[in-house]
Formats: structure tokens, sequence, C-alpha cells
């Protein structure tokens, strides 16, 4: 479960490209809803009812990128403020399907952001923050959330359904 941001994709695809593994798969631009989410052969029309459930129950909203952000020296990601509406729809997710923690568990309360890059040398993660400084803010309507699903292998990951936030 994703937010998909194709403003913010325009702008850091090139850079993800190179430095994150997961746009060469076919996953865009996007702040985590939750992840690992059902594996897809258990997604059914119950899971899918679910889904829309949960999302229904938070608003759309605005969303700005403007800052950096670091997890460590390693990854580098932007910020989307407010951050809060992407912690609601993770709570609202979880709620529905208590049985699934972000991160199988290993960040059991994540920090909503936008991944650029992830392993690479500071110093090419430094100089893609610098080539991206120029086009911030980015600013995006959030409207629904996405189900995305896919595997390792290159432009594998796709739609699965989209599920609108309230109002």
């Amino acid at each position: 479960m994703a937010i998909v941001l194709p403003r913010a994709d325009a702008v850091l695809g090139p850079h993800r490209a190179r430095l994150d593994r997961s746009a060469a798969w076919g996953v865009p631009a996007h702040v985590t809803v939750l992840y690992p989410f059902v594996p897809p052969a258990s997604i059914d029309d119950d899971v899918l009812a679910g889904v829309a459930e949960a999302t229904a129950a938070v608003p759309a909203f605005q969303v700005t990128l403007r800052q950096f952000g670091w997890f460590n020296d390693e990854v580098l990601w932007l910020a989307p403020e407010p951050a809060e509406p992407f912690r609601a729809l993770t709570t609202a997710v979880r709620q529905r399907f208590p049985g699934i923690a972000p991160y199988e568990g290993a960040h059991p309360d994540p920090v909503p952001h936008v991944t650029i890059g992830h392993d690479a040398p500071r110093e090419v993660l430094v100089a893609a923050a610098r080539a991206i400084e120029p086009h911030l803010p980015i600013r995006e309507e959030v409207t629904v959330a996405t189900l995305l699903q896919g595997s390792p292998d290159p432009g594998s990951w796709h739609t699965v359904a989209e599920f609108p936030l309230s109002g």
C-alpha cells in the first residue's frame, strides 16, 4: 500500500533510476502506507473491501515535499509535509489488518518519506540532493491510496487497485 506521487516521480525519477533499485522494478515515487501487505495470492474481494473501508476513513489532503532527510548516511529521502495524514492512513489500514506490521516489525513507527536513493556513497546521494533542490518544493494532491504488487524483476510492479480517500 502506498501513496503514489506522480509530480515527485517526474522530478525524482532519473535519480531514483540510478539510486533506488525499486524504481527498476517499476515502483514509482511514493510514500509507503504499509509494506509488506497481504501476499498477492491472498488478495480477494474481502481484502479489497477492507482497504477501501480503511482509506475512506482518511480525508484527502495536500502534501508538499521540500526538505531532505537521511536514515544514517545510507538513505536519502524527502519528508512529506504534513506527515500526519500518512500516519493516519497507516493506522487505519493496520486497524483493519492487525496482523500486518510495517516493514515486518523492523520499524514499528515508520517515518513517512519518499526514498530518493540508498546504499550509494554519501557523496553520490548528496549530489542527487543538490540536483533535486532547485525543483523543490513539489506539491501533490493526495486523493487515493494505491495497492501495488510485483517482484524484484525489472518492470514487474503494477497497480492492483486504487482506493479513494474521503472527501
